[in-house]
């Protein structure tokens, strides 16, 4: 239904339109995606950037009475910019999360009114162009920034209501995107348009259609590669972009754009995109900025009022977490490998081939993510209370760029999860077997005897057998007073779980532990791993170990660091 105002339900209406179209675009956008290192995968992270903010407007409405009233449009619009910035994926989904902030910025700074009119929505327009190139440490011409000002001019010069304002802004963005190539010489030589550009353009002709109630004709001249070519793949749907400034992983693509390097910042090619949500004040994050500037480059910080979302390309991943350490509290930390060769000559390279075999494993904290990551694992990160999506375990698969993949999820409550990510892969053409593994340390027992030369088949069996043979346990605080099978817990107790029941309920973390180890190594055991979260007293680890060597004399220990990861000590007994 059309919609004259910009109201909440105009808002809600936007959301769900611009999902749907960026659903039906991302195979394209993510095909056209080759700057500045090119990875196919620009469709996809605005996707699902875009799913964050529906999702949030609709838990939004979901806490008003059908029929009795609606949010005013503040909140909406409020729920829509924090969504995409708390789900952001890639360079693209950052900056549009900073576009959709920007004009979440106008709609608010109007009051508590029932609508915003043309203008309203021209200024707001304008502030989103503005702001995202703000946030961006170097803007370049011929990216998704130069179709942002494009729409925004062209709104400026519309006179009318929301609808003409739309249209005149979208048909602005679609003459830039078409412009784009002869801007970028990347894009030129491989004969497609921007692909973040691509992606706005989705999303403004669905703000149109919110208002109008028409479909705009999404007929162009650049959703197809260049003759030179070959055909690609379109079953394999890449991972994380960089923002129509992106990488492209598919041994499929042609010789027209793959491994492009546009500008010296990509010649030089970081090995790492680090991503992370950062809870800070500005002074600080300005400091972060000149940091992480520093360190690497295709520099991204958008946010505010203390919330940020981070994006850098860095070949130091953990000096730019480190960064985010001294700034504030850096959370729901990606760190993707980008595995495109040698990373410092400069030349062009061809497209990285496709593995055999990978394995993919969800992790629940920092640290051990960096440990399965050396050991040659894709890792999907998990952090407190929310695991991750199907979709999250499908782009890790396909990240993985194999023929064939192990699939670890490491907890219980994530078997359903990862048997629908492994169903969607096998779609796919990819050979997915999944390992129920229960816990990380079952992981690590499991990716210790991988073995990529040996038979698929027999490597599974192996890695299951080593799996199954781990008893694992962790160690919590109660959060709320409960029933469990050791008896009655209150909040602030320490629990020691044994293959995932309550078996110990005391009050000094170290005690617990030791009574919980002691219990698991009375079944025998050759192998003690400990994984200590940050919270955990630092002398646990030193007593456990120092137990061990006392009173198991056959029983070797090994000690990790996994960071911000729940739990406070995870154990395994091999």
């Amino acid at each position: 239904m059309p919609q004259t105002f910009f109201d909440a339900l105009a808002v809600r209406t936007w959301c769900g339109l611009a999902l749907r179209a960026l659903g039906r675009a991302r195979e394209e956008i993510d095909a056209i995606n080759v700057y500045p290192v090119a990875d196919g995968d620009t469709g996809t992270n605005l996707y699902l950037t875009l799913e964050s903010a529906a999702t949030a407007v609709e838990a939004v409405f979901a806490g008003y009475e059908t029929g009795c009233a609606e949010p005013s449009p503040a909140d909406a619009v409020r729920a829509m910019a924090h969504g995409a910035l708390i789900g952001a994926r890639g360079n693209s989904g950052t900056i549009l999360a900073q576009l959709l902030r920007g004009m979440a910025q106008v709609l608010v700074e109007a009051g508590d009114g029932s609508h915003i009119d043309g203008p309203g929505l021209r200024l707001a327009l304008r502030r989103a162009a503005d702001s995202a190139r703000q946030a961006v440490a170097h803007p370049v011409e011929g990216t998704v920034l130069t179709v942002a000002s494009a729409a925004a001019d062209a709104a400026e010069g519309a006179e009318g209501d929301c609808g003409t304002v739309a249209r005149a802004a979208y048909e602005g963005a679609r003459a830039a995107l078409a412009a784009t190539p002869g801007q970028l010489a990347v894009l030129e030589r491989a004969g497609v348009v921007d692909a973040g550009g691509r992606g706005l353009v989705t999303v403004l002709g669905a703000l149109v259609e919110a208002f109008t109630g028409e479909a705009v004709r999404e007929a162009a001249p650049w959703g197809a590669p260049c003759r030179e070519a070959p055909s690609r793949d379109t079953s394999r749907t890449p991972e994380a972009d960089h923002g129509g400034h992106a990488r492209v992983e598919s041994a499929e693509a042609g010789p027209c754009g793959a491994g492009l390097r546009a500008d010296a910042a990509a010649d030089r090619g970081p090995a790492f995109e680090v991503i992370y949500l950062l809870e800070a004040d500005d002074a600080a994050v300005t400091r972060l900025r000149a940091r992480l500037d520093a360190l690497g480059d295709s520099l991204v910080v958008v946010g505010g009022d203390g919330l940020w979302n981070v994006h850098v390309h860095v070949d130091d991943a953990g000096a730019a977490v480190e960064a985010g350490v001294e700034a504030g509290r850096p959370y729901r930390i990606r760190i993707t490998h980008f595995g495109l060769g040698d990373a410092h000559t400069g030349r062009e390279r061809p497209p990285r081939e496709r593995a055999q075999r990978a394995v993919v494993a969800v992790v629940p904290g920092e640290g051990l993510a960096g440990l399965y990551t050396e050991a040659g694992a894709t890792t999907v990160l998990a952090r407190p209370g929310e695991p991750p999506a199907s979709g999250e375990l499908v782009q890790a698969v396909r990240r993985a760029h194999a023929r064939e993949v192990v699939l670890l999820p490491n907890d219980a409550e994530l078997r359903h999860t990862a048997a629908a990510a492994a169903e969607q892969a096998r779609t796919e053409g990819i050979r997915v077997a999944l390992i129920p593994t229960r816990s990380a340390v079952q992981g690590i027992a499991a990716l210790a005897v991988h073995e990529p030369g040996r038979r698929f088949d027999e490597d599974v069996v192996q890695m299951t057998s080593a799996a199954g043979a781990t008893r694992y346990a962790e160690v919590v605080v109660a959060e709320r007073q409960s029933w469990t099978t050791a008896g009655i817990c209150q909040a602030g107790d320490v629990l020691g779980l044994i293959d995932g029941d309550v078996a110990v309920i005391g009050a000094d973390v170290t005690a617990t532990a030791r009574t919980v180890l002691d219990r698991m190594l009375q079944a025998g055991g050759e192998l003690v791993t400990l994984v200590v979260g940050d919270e955990a007293p630092e002398t646990v680890a030193t007593h456990l170990e120092a137990r061990v060597r006392e009173t198991y004399l056959a029983v070797d220990t090994v000690v990790y660091r996994g960071g911000r990861q729940g739990a406070l000590l995870l154990i395994g007994v091999e």
